[in-house]
């Protein structure tokens, strides 16, 4: 799917689930358990070994999902992502040389901002789509309505994630500049570990509910 397809698709989804995933035999369980939740949306993050392999598995059995690689922040990352097969990447922070890697293979890249300066490098890079990260940390709702004012005519959308849960996930949601929310409290570490499926599809039709 064509990275501008991908965005607009992005852009109906509420939640985003930011999974670890260290065993690659749990990537379709997993994947299962949030589409029997109504999520059909995840982002796999790089933060482990198993990453890639995960996400092909995924995208092998689940080729309607909107499969995303998280935290790519080398080009090794990058282009075993895009070899895996995913729809969209993000990272925690800027990196002009993969978010052209991805822009190359038409494929969305949403790259992560904090300040006004990175909102401007990525806004210079072609990107409309950013991760505000960390957001509790870097001052939750009110920084990022601060943040995003001059902004505005631009047309940019956050996807805020770290630290956004079930209790305060509306709180962004409520925003206009807002378009998702990333949560990793949708499948824990623990939980995939222990395969609770059960538990993480609760999850996931919990955070819809109270997302609508």
């Amino acid at each position: 799917m064509a990275a501008m397809n991908v965005a607009e698709e992005l852009a109906k989804r509420a939640i985003i689930p930011v999974i670890v995933i260290n065993d690659e035999n749990d990537a379709e369980p997993l994947a299962e358990a949030l589409l029997a939740g109504g999520i059909d949306v995840i982002e796999v993050t790089f933060r482990t070994a198993a990453a890639a392999d995960s996400i092909n598995r995924i995208a092998k059995r689940f080729p309607k999902m909107l499969l995303g690689a998280g935290t790519v922040v080398t080009q090794d990352q990058a282009k075993r992502a895009l070899d895996a097969g995913v729809s969209f990447g993000l990272a925690p922070g800027t990196n002009p040389d993969i978010v052209r890697t991805f822009q190359q293979a038409d494929t969305l890249f949403i790259p992560g901002v904090m300040t006004p300066t990175e909102i401007e490098q990525a806004l210079a890079l072609g990107c409309k789509l950013m991760k505000f990260f960390p957001a509790e940390a870097a001052g939750g709702t009110e920084y990022l309505k601060a943040l995003a004012g001059p902004y505005a005519s631009q047309g940019i959308k956050f996807c805020p994630t770290g630290g956004v849960g079930l209790e305060n996930m509306n709180d962004y949601l409520s925003l206009d500049i807002v378009f998702s929310i990333g949560g990793s409290w949708l499948a824990t570490s623990k939980q995939i570990e222990q395969k609770d499926w059960a538990t993480i599809t609760k999850q996931a039709k919990d955070a819809l509910a109270k997302a609508a």
